[in-house]
């Protein structure tokens, strides 16, 4: 098993925790730039969660 599949099934057991952390995040990132790029970091954000879907074997 590589260092990939090791992090891939730690985000598989906690897609929940990771998605948390994705919206903090972007909370962070719009704070610090006053909202300029919102629409840039929910679409990252967007990107991010979707990766973290594929990583759950229980999402279709």
């Amino acid at each position: 098993m590589g260092f990939l599949d090791k992090v891939k099934g730690v985000v598989s057991k906690n897609a929940d925790k990771v998605e948390t952390a994705i919206d903090k995040a972007g909370d962070i990132v719009d704070k610090k730039t006053q909202g300029k790029y919102t629409s840039q970091v929910d679409k990252v954000q967007d990107a991010a969660k979707k990766a973290v879907d594929k990583t759950d074997p229980q999402t279709p």
